[in-house]
């Protein structure tokens, strides 16, 4: 059986980087840490990535290609339970990058990249929200209002999207963001959001979605 090749020494610096800021929040990994974490010398590090941005600019990027290749499965969503799934897929992405949510202001406040791109990924997330809410709920809307509704629902659900996972760290700041908690704070998540479409919902797809989340109703509390 052949050996795997060794994974590349910038693939391994970003796996480990991604691991601790993941953990420990962006602003508290230097550089330093990164490099001892993967023991090799700090000029080894800034050979593949010359500054601490650089590392910050390449894990985002990487999330903005998958984010934009899973919003684009919107269109897919048809039923309730198309809906689940996608929700808790997005919420399985961001938890995977979850560095970028849980230390987004300070991000945004010194890092041109993520200032210029990431309300253009929150933008995406309200377009394919809307397309979700229109499938689930009959079609294009027939009235400027009803337009104006659903463009506050979806704007609702970003920002859920958006900040579930801090809500999440205030509650629980010393375990919500270690790994075995993960699944049931994405489940609430996507409950959450889930939640906001519900009162909307006709009668059949509300009991759908009840029957649904019925079946982890002992995580979402």
């Amino acid at each position: 059986m052949a050996k795997k090749a060794p994974r590349r020494t910038a693939e391994r610096i970003l796996a480990a980087t991604l691991e601790l800021f993941n953990r420990f929040g962006e602003p508290n990994v230097s550089t330093t840490v990164i490099s001892a974490e993967l023991n090799i010398s700090p000029g080894n590090l800034y050979y593949h990535f010359p500054s601490k941005d650089e590392l910050v600019n390449t894990l985002f990027d990487q999330y903005e290609a998958r984010m934009v290749v899973l919003l684009a499965a919107s269109d897919d969503v048809r039923d309730v339970e198309d809906a689940w799934f996608f929700l808790h897929t997005l919420f399985e992405l961001i938890w995977a990058y979850r560095f970028l949510y849980r230390d987004l202001n300070h991000l945004l406040s010194r890092n041109r990249r993520l200032e210029t791109h990431f309300p253009a990924i929150l933008m995406r997330k309200k377009v394919a929200l809307r397309t979700v809410l229109d499938h689930l709920m009959g079609g294009e809307p027939r009235t400027p209002e009803e337009t104006a509704s659903r463009d506050a629902i979806a704007a609702s659900m970003v920002v859920l999207l958006t900040y579930w996972l801090s809500y999440e760290y205030v509650l629980q700041p010393r375990t919500a963001m270690e790994p075995e908690n993960a699944q049931d704070a994405l489940l609430r998540g996507a409950y959450h959001v889930l939640s906001l479409l519900a009162p909307h919902l006709d009668t059949p797809r509300r009991a759908h979605l009840q029957a649904l989340t019925q079946a982890y109703e002992p995580a979402l509390t």
